[in-house]
């Protein structure tokens, strides 16, 4: 049974208490007698071990459950100052007249609790705080009390060893001795023995264990998964830094469904509390943990690594090794002018600001807008696209550093997100830039320091973004799709060539998302190698030479495509790519989006490693959709659409970048210049999705509509008809799925005669014109709007309809028409009439079939079908339900003299 305590006074302190907290409680409780002593959370093993061996029954600890959180009036806190360490207890510092004292001896950190009384003092553990107190008032302890607060100060101080240890604190564990305490007891809970259990993890960490030379500092960082939580691993942690005789080390640790960080450092260089502080922990500089939520261990890992780059050498150095008077242009300035500017300065990238400055002069540029590559000025070039001002291609989504700006910052920019000159600004000037080669000259003479994926980004992808991801595979994949890659990859050793899996396959697999589509790339010849390895399992192939891709498909019509590793180019904007053959990174440098821009090694002694060479990971994490490169939408405008879909149905968000870049092709008109099958194609897959609405906002938004329907009349915009619409037929189609019916529905075909069902029959015959649509489906269309808008206008007038009326006005609609009927239906009689005719109308077969007919003595004719019609009316309307009814219906009323013969 649950109950709560009204208490005016709370002695408290962080969750997960140690030693240390729970001392200073026990100490508190001496200065504030009427205070209870309550834990906010959970303790530490050997905390809660202490409790029960030595102080039962001497202190009545509370749980912050049984709390009347209002009733709270005085909060003494220990041990801590940070709101959020409190548990369920932060819920008493919204209490009105709320008096807050702390004792504490960690350092200043933002967001810390002030209060009424404050007491702060730079030593090693906050029980010394408390003695120092206690021998200025003269106050006596008990040796139970004694014996406690040396713990708390042996444990914190790491038994005087670590680098916090102050002189006081020293003298405080004397002074505690001369109160009765017992050293066998401090003995017995600080200094433990590992079981076998604690052992196997120390060998698994020392394994694990990653040396980072961070300026002239060894960390040491490991990390280990165990599938349950595991008590004091503190402990082990301190003994894998006494052991290998470390400096800082570093320990993260997914235990069951959590992850936890636990870190010590003996060097001022090191202050591990910083760390765990910004992954939502704390602790003081030599040692401290934190519960780390909503990350990986992967991103918990990348996210310590920089943390460690940006506070171990916060040292300024972006000032010191820019390059400067910074060469810029304007945004008015041409592409071919900018092209001549970097050929005349030797540059390849040139900053874009709203005031250029001059070199000469000494005037810095002002107004940093983006940046131009030489990449992208001889793309625009090639493309006849070299009289636009640059404003239209540069980048605009560009990381800038001020002059204080460390070298973490730096390399974080130039290597993690590949961005190739950094412009250093101090408010709106720019002083100067940063290159890769700045960077190179830094680190040149350290090759300890040098990020092995700085010195080997064109020849190969990062390690940090090399994983091998066969663990997930496991989990995503079934056993028949990875008994078919690791097949593929040891068909492709044997032919001596390499193999990948890439694309939206490996998207979805880093999502967890399961997807049959499998695109395999092949570095060589990929027709090939997909005719070989089609001989091999008995499938078929088949082959598009001009493209260098083909398809594989098995006797159970599992398919694969394999493709070329291939370099497409674009003779003019929007044109179909040609394809020359390439190596893995330029196949994948012609993707759409970085998210796509992965790919998965198959063959045998590399397989399950990702190839990431775009930092794609970082995209998709941050649900990004972001292109290549700036041309990407006037190479290929389809990719518009690719853009749009994939933002909805993954619910990520296209870069501004990226929306400036679709803006620009839409307002140079190269939807105008679209093969019309392959913007039909992307158009249905939108509108195949579960819900297009959003994608359709998107569409309207870019200003497509007029584009993709210039035929309406008047122009088509989302207003709340369109919204309706589109809704009903969202609806319609979800119900329709939700019976799993064995027949399947083209959901596209139903979108669209719903967006065309305010315009006539023609103006859907020209859409079906202008984007060449196959003539069946062509037919289907017209068709099914032909007829439902005339079932519908009937059925408008007729409220009460009987079933067998229902059944012949919509026997001939297909699943698309009857769903578009339900989607423009004005009325509920109407819906209502659709639903019955699905589920029960229309599968209704004749009681009586036509073998029985001739045994009854009629002769096949026409007057057969009048028959069974007729029967099937009547069952319909129930006036005929059993076999024996039929036969007696048929017989009355149609007798053999009625009868006529052929």
């Amino acid at each position: 049974m649950q109950y709560y305590t009204a208490i005016m006074e709370i002695i408290t302190t962080h969750i997960n208490a140690d030693f240390d907290s729970l001392a200073s409680m026990v100490a508190a409780k001496r200065l504030y007698p009427e205070a209870e002593l309550v834990f906010p959370g959970s303790q530490e093993k050997s905390v809660r071990e202490y409790l029960s061996q030595q102080f039962r029954n001497i202190y009545a600890f509370k749980k912050a459950k049984h709390i009347h959180m209002d009733t709270v009036r005085r909060l003494i806190i220990v041990d801590t100052r940070q709101p959020e360490r409190l548990g369920d207890l932060i819920g008493c510092l919204h209490n009105r007249h709320l008096s807050i004292h702390l004792f504490d001896h960690h350092p200043d950190h933002a967001g810390d609790l002030t209060g009424e009384y404050i007491n702060i003092a730079d030593v090693g553990a906050t029980t010394t705080i408390f003695c120092r107190i206690f021998q200025e008032r003269n106050i006596s302890l008990t040796p139970d009390e004694a014996t406690l607060m040396a713990l708390g100060i042996y444990q914190d101080t790491g038994n005087f060893l670590h680098s916090t240890t102050t002189p006081e604190d020293m003298q405080a564990a004397a002074w505690l001795l001369t109160q009765g305490a017992n050293l066998d007891v401090v003995t017995q809970f600080s200094a433990r023995e590992l079981n076998a259990e604690q052992v196997n993890s120390l060998g698994s960490l020392l394994k694990n264990a990653v040396s980072y030379y961070i300026g002239s500092v060894n960390v040491v960082v490991s990390k280990l998964v165990l599938a349950e939580y595991m008590d004091d691993f503190a402990v082990i942690v301190q003994r894998l830094m006494v052991m290998e005789n470390l400096d800082a080390v570093f320990v993260l640790i997914s235990m069951g469904e959590r992850l936890y960080l636990i870190a010590r450092s003996r060097i001022p260089e090191v202050n591990v509390g910083i760390i765990a502080r910004a992954f939502g922990g704390g602790g003081h500089s030599s040692a401290a943990s934190a519960t780390i939520k909503d990350m990986t261990l992967f991103e918990a890992e990348e996210r310590l690594i920089y943390l460690l780059h940006s506070h171990i050498r916060p040292k300024a150095v972006a000032g010191e090794i820019m390059s400067s008077p910074v060469i810029a242009v304007p945004p008015e300035v041409t592409i071919h002018e900018a092209s001549n500017l970097m050929t005349r300065y030797n540059v390849t990238v040139l900053p874009v600001a709203e005031k250029s400055g001059n070199p000469e002069s000494g005037e810095r540029p002002r107004g940093l807008l983006g940046t131009l590559s030489r990449m992208v000025t001889e793309k625009a070039i090639f493309h006849k696209l070299g009289s636009l001002p640059v404003s239209e291609y540069m980048t605009t989504e560009i990381a800038t550093l001020p002059p204080s700006g460390t070298l973490a910052d730096i390399q974080k920019l130039i290597i993690e997100h590949r961005q190739r000159l950094i412009p250093v600004t101090q408010g709106e000037t720019i002083l100067g830039v940063i290159t890769r080669t700045d960077l190179l000259g830094l680190l040149i003479n350290d090759p300890a320091h040098m990020p092995v994926d700085l010195l080997q980004e064109d020849e190969s992808p990062s390690v940090k973004r090399s994983r091998n991801l066969s663990g997930v595979m496991t989990q995503v994949l079934s056993r028949q799709a990875i008994t078919l890659l690791r097949d593929i990859g040891e068909s492709a050793e044997k032919l001596g060539v390499n193999s990948y899996v890439a694309g939206g396959f490996v998207r979805d697999l880093l999502l967890h998302v399961p997807n049959s589509d499998i695109d395999v790339v092949i570095e060589g010849d990929g027709i090939g190698f997909a005719k070989h390895y089609a001989k091999q399992k008995n499938a078929s192939v088949r082959t598009h030479d001009k493209f260098a891709t083909a398809t594989v498909i098995f006797p159970d019509d599992t398919r694969v495509d394999v493709a070329t590793a291939r370099l497409e180019y674009y003779e003019y904007p929007a044109a179909l790519p040609t394809v020359e053959l390439s190596s893995i990174k330029l196949d994948l440098y012609r993707r759409d989006f970085t998210i796509n821009a992965m790919a998965i090694h198959l063959n045998p002694e590399r397989f399950g490693t990702l190839v990431d060479y775009f930092n794609s990971q970082n995209d998709l994490k941050e649900r990004r959709i972001q292109v290549l490169h700036n041309l990407s939408f006037v190479e290929d405008p389809t990719r518009i659409f690719r853009a749009v879909r994939f933002e909805a149905r993954l619910d990520f968000q296209i870069t501004r970048h990226s929306e400036k870049l679709i803006k620009n092709a839409v307002d140079m008109h190269l939807i105008d210049r679209f093969t019309e099958p392959r913007f039909f194609y992307e158009l249905k897959l939108i509108l195949s999705e579960s819900n297009p609405m959003g994608s359709l906002r998107r569409l309207a938004a870019f200003k497509l509509f007029s584009y993709i329907w210039p035929d309406l009349k008047p122009n088509l915009k989302i207003d709340r008809r369109f919204i309706h619409l589109i809704t009903q037929a969202n609806r319609s189609i979800s119900w329709f799925n939700l019976l799993y019916l064995p027949e399947k529905i083209e959901s596209w075909m139903v979108y669209l005669l719903a967006i065309y069902s305010r315009s006539g029959v023609k103006e859907l015959v020209a859409f079906c014109q202008r984007f060449d649509i196959p003539a069946r489906q062509r037919k289907k269309l017209v068709q099914q709007k032909a007829d439902v808008e005339r079932i519908a206008r009937d059925m408008l007038k007729r409220p009460f309809m009987k079933p067998s009326e229902i059944y012949w006005l919509l026997i001939d609609l297909e699943n698309e028409g009857l769903l578009y009927l339900m989607t423009i239906a004005r009325k509920r009689h109407i819906q209502q009439a659709v639903s019955l005719f699905v589920t029960s109308l229309k599968n209704v077969t004749p009681l009586i079939n036509g073998h029985e007919l001739m045994e009854m003595g009629y002769r096949p004719g026409p007057l057969f079908r009048a028959m069974l019609n007729h029967l099937i009316e009547v069952q319909l309307d129930g006036q005929v339900t059993t076999h024996e009814q039929a036969t007696a219906f048929i017989c009355s009323t149609y007798p053999h003299s009625e009868e006529r013969p052929l």
